[in-house]
């Protein structure tokens, strides 16, 4: 099977079903796919499992808040094997496909064991990085109902950052430190661009509320 027409089997699979929030609508997986492939082609990795774990990291949905949320990844793979099973993919690429889903997951934290599984992680999160990632993180904040930030102390300076109480923390929680976790060099490269752009962010949302980011 061509990865065109895998590609368009995938994309017509997940069209069919649920997002288990905004940030992880078919958009989300589209950029991933994107991220994904230009990462495969510059660490030379086997685009036959990057492609379709990139595409069906997502396809079981499960909600920010769900207690299943850290078993989220295993679900995916549970169900993207049973769908390329279905689709005569060949049997000998489906437990690295299995792999790079299940590991992709920042908060199942399972160490990857192959270059394709750490693209398909890079390619992740780099959707939680830069322009796309400040928006990303807002979207998700909102569906939820928190509150943008802490007004005494929006950066938590002084105080743990708790994103569950404060959408703003969560960049602080999570979105900073992301680059340090990166596995391929390209996908260190561009995660540095872009939580630099974040920091620009932090910079001016500081200068307009009155109170300095760092």
């Amino acid at each position: 099977m061509e990865l065109e027409q895998l590609q368009t089997l995938c994309h017509e699979f997940l069209s069919s079903g649920p997002s288990a929030d905004p940030a992880h609508d078919l958009s989300h997986v589209e950029r991933v796919v994107q991220n994904t492939l230009r990462l495969t082609e510059s660490e030379k990795a086997n685009a036959k499992v990057t492609v379709p774990a990139a595409w069906l990291h997502d396809c079981v949905s499960v909600a920010k808040d769900s207690p299943l949320r850290k078993q989220a990844s295993k679900l995916a793979a549970d169900e993207a094997v049973f769908f390329l099973e279905s689709l005569a993919y060949p049997a000998a690429l489906l437990p690295q496909i299995y792999h790079a889903i299940e590991a992709h997951s920042y908060s199942a934290n399972i160490q990857t064991q192959s270059l394709e599984a750490c693209i398909v992680q890079d390619a992740d999160r780099l959707e939680a990085l830069g322009a796309i990632g400040i928006t990303r993180c807002f979207l998700t904040g909102g569906s939820m109902g928190t509150p943008l930030y802490d007004s005494g102390d929006p950066f938590a300076k002084t105080r743990p950052a708790n994103d569950r109480q404060f959408t703003l923390d969560h960049f602080y929680c999570k979105l900073l430190g992301l680059a340090a976790t990166m596995k391929t060099e390209a996908g260190r490269s561009e995660a540095l661009k872009r939580t630099e752009y974040m920091q620009d962010f932090l910079a001016q949302l500081g200068s307009e509320i009155g109170i300095e980011s760092a």
